[in-house]
């Protein structure tokens, strides 16, 4: 009996033949926990699904893997939808995934929580970043549809609190493949031009398929890189965003964020009201105290008779001057005094004095007084001064005096 024999190539494309012609096995979800994932250059990823019993490998091709709204990761527990085929050139068979979702969880879900853990290790939700909303801004942009009704609730509100705001719409869509981009750029190009005071993005309540723009990372980005304070205004009140935490202020819904951004004028005019009381309080008390300080001031001696306080001033000058003249009479007749006895004592020292008594002053030729008879020698001349006038002489002879004889 003879038989076929066949290469091991074609017994690979034999049973990968019958695997893609099975129903179950071309369309099947599977449920399992990620372990040995692996993410090539090629985009292409490969891992095994494996639960407490048994392991499959799995791979999703780059074309799927970008669809995917979360990054696989081993210990995930996931269900991967796809086809179970034959790789022939290594005849083992694998799960050949188009898509896949956490178990328990939707994958969009997930992707919110890893792309808010990222952002958030990455600082764009940190309140120091965050800008003050300014109180009375005069032009205010709205990021959102042209469409929607979420627009004509923040215009009707704006107009009723504070018509004095000009607002400026960037429309941009806000559901759909094309909205993330589109949103980013309109808050950009808000920025860039300084188009605002400030900017409302957002829109109006929906699913988290139909909200699922602002989750995205280009517009979470744009947020924070912008300039102008944002205010996130997504959905209804439980809807929380990304960008509800990368904005400046988070609003529970696109007409909150209206009342947010701007004042209400009834209750301004009400509090100028007041202000305007207050001040008029203020200004009648000034007044009443100003009428009083007058009334003291009116009745005062200087403005009853002006010319009295320049009496007083006079009378107390003349008394300041007597007591200066009374002092300094007082100052001339000591210095007098000291004069004269000052005088009588150069003139008991005088020595004109004592020549008045029959005495006389010689002098040699240079004026030196001659105090002894060593000084001159004979023929050398000499003044000799007495009361009423001087002599002129030149000595003759010179005879010492003997001490020890005046002594015996």
């Amino acid at each position: 009996m003879s038989q076929d024999v066949l290469s091991v190539a074609q017994i690979n494309e034999y049973i990968r033949n019958v695997m893609d012609r099975d129903a179950l096995l071309s369309s099947v979800a599977v449920r399992g926990e990620i372990s040995n994932y692996k993410l090539y250059p090629s985009g292409h990823h490969y891992f095994t699904l494996k639960d407490d019993q048994a392991a499959i490998r799995c791979v999703i091709f780059k074309g799927n893997a970008l669809r995917l709204r979360f990054r696989p990761a081993n210990g995930m527990k996931i269900v991967a939808m796809g086809k179970i085929s034959v790789f022939p050139r290594d005849g083992a068979y694998q799960l050949y995934c188009t898509t896949m979702m956490l178990d328990g969880v939707g994958d969009l879900h997930a992707a919110f929580e890893q792309l808010k853990a990222k952002l958030s290790a990455q600082g764009l939700f940190d309140p120091a970043h965050k800008k003050p909303i300014p109180r009375f801004p005069k032009t205010i942009g709205i990021v959102t549809s042209s469409a929607g009704a979420a627009l004509h609730d923040m215009l009707r509100i704006l107009r009723k609190r504070y018509p004095l705001a000009k607002v400026v719409l960037l429309s941009a869509r806000v559901q759909g493949v094309e909205a993330p981009r589109e949103i980013a750029a309109a808050i950009r190009y808000a920025d860039h031009h300084q188009l605002a005071d400030v900017l409302i993005v957002g829109r109006g309540g929906g699913s988290i398929e139909d909200l699922w723009a602002f989750n995205e990372e280009i517009v979470a980005r744009a947020i924070y890189d912008c300039r102008i304070p944002v205010i996130s205004a997504v959905g209804h009140e439980p809807d929380v965003t990304i960008s509800d935490y990368v904005a400046d202020l988070r609003a529970a819904t696109p007409s909150n964020a209206a009342e947010l951004v701007v004042p209400d004028q009834d209750a301004l005019c009400q509090t100028l009201d007041q202000m305007s009381a207050v001040m008029a309080t203020s200004l009648d008390r000034q007044i009443r105290s100003a009428r009083r300080h007058l009334s003291v001031l009116s009745s005062s001696g200087a403005l009853q008779e002006p010319t009295g306080y320049l009496k007083q001033r006079r009378i107390t000058v003349q008394n300041i001057e007597q007591r200066l003249s009374a002092n300094m009479m007082r100052i001339i007749d000591r210095k007098k005094q000291g004069f004269l006895s000052s005088t009588a004592k150069l003139d008991a020292m005088s020595p004109l004095k004592v020549l008045t008594r029959g005495y006389a002053m010689v002098q040699q030729e240079d004026g030196s007084l001659l105090r002894t008879v060593k000084q001159v020698k004979e023929g050398e001349t000499i003044t000799i001064s007495l009361s009423d006038g001087t002599l002129s002489g030149a000595v003759t002879g010179i005879k010492e005096a003997n001490h020890e004889s005046d002594q015996l």
